[in-house]
């Protein structure tokens, strides 16, 4: 499929049909949207992956039981990394072991030296906004392969950090069903492109 028709046929799918995407479709997936881009490549963001139906119920209820959860076949749970000095730390480190020239290195070093100078709420918030890219890319990758997806921010993230048991420093922040749509899109609209811009 062509980009632009993903793009386009891509819609938030409120009912899948239960069956399973394949694990291997599943992990290229992964494969593709871990190329997304973020703020000098820190990428602060990790993927809890669900597709037992135990826990999906009980993610159901502190998604205020909205039926993608339950219909889906895999539950992807991006999640914002709020550890900025390991992230910094990680991010260097890698760097080195993958060739990157020493004078980037150093102009890439200064900057996240000075970031960890930020505020907690002020990083969450950079944190946050960066685990919106790979999201949206699952969406575009899932159409392109042949399957369906939703976005969803209205959860009760506190709920699906003690339901996943997840670290306090991994923030859920925006949940992304994927299976095969058992419901039809409605109509799409969207504002003009002259209605977009700022005059």
């Amino acid at each position: 499929m062509e980009l632009r028709e993903a793009i386009a046929k891509r819609y938030a799918t409120k009912r899948f049909d239960g069956r399973a995407v394949p694990p291997e479709t599943i992990r290229e997936l992964l494969d593709l949207i871990r190329w997304a881009p973020s703020g000098l490549n820190i990428q602060p963001w990790r993927i809890k992956v669900v597709s037992d139906p135990e826990i999906k119920r009980e993610l159901h209820a502190a998604t205020y039981e909205e039926p993608q959860i339950l219909s889906c076949s895999h539950l992807l749970v991006f999640c914002a990394d709020t550890d900025l000095a390991g992230l910094a730390e990680r991010l260097i480190g890698r760097m080195e072991t993958e060739g990157v020239p020493e004078t980037t290195r150093t102009i890439v070093g200064e900057i996240a030296g000075e970031m960890r100078h930020m505020p907690a709420e002020a990083w969450k918030g950079y944190a946050v906004a960066n685990t919106y890219l790979p999201a949206f890319l699952a969406q575009l990758v899932a159409k392109d392969m042949g399957f369906d997806s939703c976005l969803m921010t209205h959860f009760e993230p506190v709920e699906y950090s003690r339901i996943l048991g997840l670290p306090a420093q991994l923030v859920p922040t925006i949940l992304c069903p994927l299976g095969y749509a058992a419901d039809q899109p409605l109509p799409k609209w969207r504002y003009g492109v002259d209605e977009l811009l700022i005059p």
